[in-house]
């Protein structure tokens, strides 16, 4: 009886999923820096963040990224240096799971695809005050945001990430950020836009 059970686990566990990986510690800085420089204002109170990492670059395009990919776009002018261009092409093959590890100092939930949001909700520590005042009026909401896996040079004083901003009213934009280390901290260096939206071009992407 305890075999059959013993083999009964087994099988039960064959056939369940493998959980994707959860998204290294030090990605997070630079999503943070993403975040901080090209979407919050003084006024976002709330950011939406897809749950999965994104392997896609273009909503549009169904293959995966490639070397060959990057040259035919001319992104960055061909700047990008080619290792880090492969590891962010190894790293973008297959979702990662994001967790609460975000920094940017305001309140944001995750959302798994079309469906509602997660149950997991993140709360920057914020004094009293703001709070209260927060809850007097409707907040508002970046809705939302898509990242990939980040890639790194060998030498780790370069990175790529890409972010998208697809819209509930069917516009937004993706966008390539380059950063680089500088005395051990991290700067936006350049950005290239991948794709847009706009309200009078919807189901239409490019790049300007």
């Amino acid at each position: 009886m305890s075999l059959m059970l013993v083999q009964h686990a087994r099988v039960s566990a064959a056939s369940m999923p493998e959980l994707p990986e959860s998204v290294p510690v030090e990605d997070y800085a630079l999503y943070d820096l993403a975040v901080e420089d090209k979407f919050l204002t003084s006024r976002t109170k709330l950011v939406v963040i897809e749950r999965m990492t994104v392997t896609h670059l273009q909503p549009d395009e169904p293959r995966l990224p490639t070397a060959a990919w990057f040259a035919e776009q001319d992104l960055f002018d061909n700047r990008l240096p080619q290792d880090l261009i492969r590891d962010f092409v190894a790293k973008t093959q297959q979702h990662s799971r994001l967790e609460t590890r975000f920094g940017f100092g305001v309140r944001y939930r995750f959302v798994s695809g079309e469906g509602g949001p997660d149950a997991e909700t993140a709360l920057p520590a914020v004094p009293v005050a703001q709070r209260v005042q927060e809850e007097r009026g409707v907040p508002d909401i970046i809705d939302r945001l898509a990242f990939s896996r980040v890639g790194y040079t060998v030498r780790g004083d370069q990175a790529l990430l890409y972010v998208a901003n697809p819209r509930p009213d069917g516009t937004g934009a993706g966008f390539l950020l380059w950063f680089i280390r500088r005395q051990k901290i991290w700067e936006l260096y350049d950005t290239e836009v991948v794709w847009v939206s706009r309200p009078e071009q919807k189901g239409s992407f490019g790049r300007e």
